[in-house]
C-alpha cells in the first residue's frame, strides 16, 4: 500500500502521520544495521538472470511517451513520470514504493502496515492472495484515460525487470494502484533491489526502472523461478533487438 495512502489513514493524528513518513535514513544505525544483515545480505550481488542492468537500462534511454499525461510517484505528488514504448516492452523510471497487501505475514499486516489489506488483484495459481514478504511482484497503476496497461499487451503475471542501479530483478505484476500514481512493488521484490522494504517507511525516492514485456506471462506467479527464467528470456531478446 501506497505510503501517502498510510498517511492519510492517521486522519487527524498529525504525529502518527509524520511518523510513518520519516525516511528510512534517519532509523537508528542499530536498526539499519540489524536490517542490512538480515534483509539485504543475500542482495548485495543481486543480478538475476544473464542480463545486466547496464545492457537493459541502454535500451530505454529516450521514452516513446505512449501515457496520456504522466503519472505522479506518489498521489500527493506532482505528474512527473511518463509510460514509454520501446518496441518489445513498456517502460516508466520512477520512485518504489512498498506493497505489503496479501496474505498475513509477520512482514506484512496490520501492525507493520496501517494501510494493509489481505488481497492482491491477481492471485496465486491455486486462487489465493500473493505473499508480498515473499513473492517479486509489482503494482500497475489502475486503467484510466492516462493508461490502460492491457493495451500494452500486459495483464496479471505479466513479467517486469526492475532495475535499481547495478541490481536486476525479474517480478511478475501483482497488483493494481491507485489511477494516477505510479511506481510500486512488493516487499520481497524491494528487499531483493537493496531497498528498505518497511512498508511504512522504506521504499525509494526515485531511480527504479521497471521494464515491462509486452504480451508475457507466467500462470504461476508465486513461483519466483519461472519468473527470472521467463525474464531473462524476455530480457536477452529485448536487448539483442527483439
Amino acid at each position: 500500500m501506497r505510503k501517502s495512502l498510510i498517511a492519510a489513514i492517521g486522519g487527524s493524528g498529525v504525529f502518527v502521520a509524520a511518523a510513518l513518513l520519516i525516511p528510512s535514513a534517519v532509523a537508528s544505525p542499530g536498526d539499519a544495521t540489524a536490517h542490512d544483515q538480515a534483509g539485504h545480505a543475500a542482495a548485495k550481488d543481486t543480478r538475476e538472470g544473464s542480463v545486466s542492468a547496464d545492457d537493459l537500462l541502454a535500451k530505454v534511454k529516450d521514452c516513446d511517451q505512449i501515457s496520456n499525461g504522466k503519472y505522479k510517484p506518489d498521489e500527493d505528488g506532482s505528474a512527473t513520470v511518463p509510460v514509454c514504448d520501446a518496441d518489445s516492452a513498456v517502460f516508466w523510471k520512477a520512485d518504489l514504493d512498498v506493497d505489503c497487501d496479501g496474505q498475513e505475514t509477520e512482514q506484512c499486516n496490520l501492525d507493520t502496515d496501517p494501510a494493509y489489506q489481505d488481497d492482491t488483484a491477481f492471485h496465486t495459481s491455486d486462487g489465493q492472495p500473493l505473499d508480498a514478504a515473499k513473492t517479486p511482484y509489482v503494482v500497475l497503476p489502475g486503467k484510466s484515460d492516462i493508461w490502460d496497461y492491457s493495451d500494452s499487451g500486459l495483464e496479471g503475471g505479466s513479467i517486469v525487470a526492475v532495475i535499481n542501479g547495478d541490481k536486476v530483478e525479474y517480478a511478475a505484476v501483482g497488483d493494481i494502484g491507485p489511477e494516477e500514481a505510479i511506481g510500486e512493488a512488493s516487499y520481497a521484490a524491494a528487499d531483493a533491489l537493496g531497498i528498505d522494504p518497511d512498508p511504512a517507511t522504506g521504499g525509494a525516492d526515485d531511480g527504479v526502472t521497471y521494464i515491462a514485456f509486452k504480451n508475457s506471462k507466467t500462470d504461476a506467479i508465486e513461483d519466483h523461478d519461472k519468473t527470472v527464467e521467463l525474464g531473462d528470456k524476455l530480457a536477452q531478446d529485448f536487448v539483442n533487438g527483439g
